[in-house]
């Protein structure tokens, strides 16, 4: 009983580990290439939209204008 589950634990590993590296020797065609590059692109320009949210959020400005609409939002309800 315990050699049916050890095997059976190994087979279930070896296919969790077979599905995220992929199957060996598997060349990269083009399509792949692109995709890569497209995401990595997708990546930057986030990046650079997180550091421009970051910027206006840690601003002092934005934190004062922040409070004087939550009093006014306050007066009026």
């Amino acid at each position: 009983m315990n050699i049916t589950a050890v095997a059976i634990v190994s087979i279930v590993c070896w296919a969790i580990v077979e599905l995220i590296n992929g199957p060996r020797g598997k060349k990269s065609t083009k399509k792949d290439e692109q995709r890569n590059t497209d995401l990595a692109q997708q990546v930057l320009k986030l990046q650079d939209r997180i550091e421009t949210l970051e910027k206006i959020v840690t601003d002092e400005k934005y934190d004062l204008n922040r409070q004087f609409n939550d009093l006014k939002n306050d007066r009026v309800a």
